[in-house]
């Protein structure tokens, strides 16, 4: 599967992900080099409370609301990265019945989900 950052956010902080503002993906997080530095820094600060802190306490009701949209778009690009990835295993022949079990869910359930999507990538040629 081809990567690219064009229309990628980070999942970290919304900012699109550019020659400028490369992003590091896995299992359809991405992440920036700004990001990933403040994580660093906190992961290895001996404040405890910096890491255990959720983002939206210190937060501005405002903040809350400009923030929302951002979480849709990281959705809504783990959704097609998951997409991507039924469509990567269904070009290898693995059925729709394995994918399902693999989910918890019925073959059919699966199908529904992502028949579209993995047919419209297929015949775009992504």
């Amino acid at each position: 599967m081809e990567f690219s950052q064009a229309g990628r956010i980070c999942s970290f902080c919304g900012r699109p992900g550019s020659s400028d503002n490369r992003l590091g993906s896995g299992l359809g997080a991405m992440i920036c080099r700004e990001c990933v530095t403040a994580l660093h820094l906190a992961m290895t600060s001996d404040d405890s409370e910096s890491v255990s802190r959720t983002p939206w306490e210190t937060m501005a009701d405002a903040e809350l609301l400009e923030t929302l949209p951002l979480i849709l778009r990281s959705a809504e690009q783990n959704a097609a990265f998951a997409t991507d990835w039924v469509s990567i295993i269904r070009e290898r022949r693995i059925s729709w019945a394995q994918i399902g079990d693999a989910l918890g869910v019925s073959r059919q359930a699966v199908w529904e989900r992502f028949a579209k999507g993995v047919e419209q990538r297929r015949s775009s040629g992504a």
